[in-house]
């Protein structure tokens, strides 16, 4: 049973249906209560970025089994115009926009794993997982 969703990201309804995917996936995969808050949290935090940075891109939900651990696998990429430095953009309240500056750390901090790809000039992917307790 393979359960993926892709959402593209182009407007803040887009953020929403992002949010509303994933947690309705990750309720299917069994997690619960603080964790299902979390998990939309982080997957707000990154639309968000894509439609602040990037203006458009694509959010893809999966469930992934590794190691008799089961979770969800999220990857939101974008072709905006990268991060020059991500060590930078990874401090809290470090912000280019008007944001607080704590999107990309706080899903970072929120997630079991995270990791981000960006080079300028061509787009941004950032993983995330979250498994299971």
């Amino acid at each position: 049973m393979v359960h993926e969703s892709r959402v593209a990201i182009g407007s803040s309804g887009d953020v929403v249906a992002a949010r509303q995917k994933g947690r309705a996936l990750a309720m299917k995969l069994g997690f619960e209560g603080s964790d299902l808050t979390v998990i939309t949290t982080a997957i707000s935090e990154i639309a968000r970025n894509i439609l602040e940075h990037a203006e458009r891109g694509e959010i893809l939900l999966a469930a992934v089994n590794h190691d008799g651990k089961q979770g969800i696998f999220i990857t939101a990429r974008d072709e905006g115009p990268g991060i020059p430095d991500v060590a930078r953009a990874m401090q809290y309240g470090y912000s280019t926009g008007k944001g607080l500056g704590v999107g990309l750390p706080g899903a970072k901090w929120l997630m079991d794993e995270f990791t981000i790809d960006s080079k300028v000039g061509q787009g941004t992917t950032v993983t995330m997982k979250k498994w299971l307790r």
